[in-house]
């Protein structure tokens, strides 16, 4: 059932102009009958001012009445003719436009990183699609000479919480799939690093030896 735009607003309004019960309101403004109550007690709502569903286009003058003279009817919200927004069919994910240049690099990464993935686990965090996954599997992508494997969580094309999430579906598949084919359930091995935090952490490790002073230790504490 639609619901009034400002709830609490018409829900004020009705009790202070109507003599509507308080279940009744609540069921038209989707509140607790006892919410209603302590709107009606001064405890709830104190400061909002009351707005009329009639001036409004949301109910007529009189459905109000046929509802107070039948404490068991339920009121009706007025038809608009305007037509009704439409929800958005869940796609794609979105991708900025300077990033979608490093999507094939990101499904080189996830394919040969975490071959458990599905081609459509690698869509969903990606935005991509099983055509592209495809093509850059079997090396037909247009620019597959260029292509570097990358981690699509430091390219900042997913996050890590929802590849961390879609490696867990994948690994419990994996291991449903093992038990029903009879075979002896191992462990499966652990992520690989990213190249690119190895890369840190040997340039992190590294010590720059290239500079070594030769001091005198009496030199220094000479007077």
């Amino acid at each position: 059932m639609p619901m009034p735009l400002m709830p609490k607003a018409t829900a004020v309004w009705l009790v202070e102009n109507t003599a509507l019960t308080f279940e009744q309101i609540g069921d038209f403004c989707g509140l607790h009958k006892l919410e209603v109550q302590a709107i009606a007690d001064g405890e709830v709502a104190t400061g909002i001012m009351g707005l009329d569903p009639v001036i409004n286009g949301q109910l007529v003058a009189e459905e109000i009445k046929r509802c107070e003279n039948d404490s068991r009817a339920k009121l009706k919200m007025v038809r608009s003719d305007l037509p009704q927004p439409v929800a958005r069919s869940k796609g794609p994910r979105y991708t900025p436009v300077s990033k979608r240049a490093d999507k094939p690099d990101a499904i080189a990464y996830l394919i040969k990183s975490h071959p458990e993935l599905l081609d459509a686990q690698i869509a969903r965090l990606l935005g991509t699609t099983k055509d592209t996954i495809e093509k850059v599997r079997d090396r037909s992508h247009w620019n597959s000479s260029n292509i570097k494997p990358r981690n699509p969580v430091l390219v900042g094309l997913c996050k890590q919480s929802d590849l961390d999430s879609a490696l867990k579906r994948a690994q419990r598949r994996v291991i449903r799939e093992r038990k029903a084919a009879g075979i002896v359930d191992e462990p499966l091995p652990p992520a690989p690093v990213p190249q690119e935090e190895i890369e840190v952490e040997i340039e992190v490790e590294q010590e720059d030896t290239s500079y070594r002073p030769n001091l005198d230790p009496e030199s220094i504490f000479k007077k």
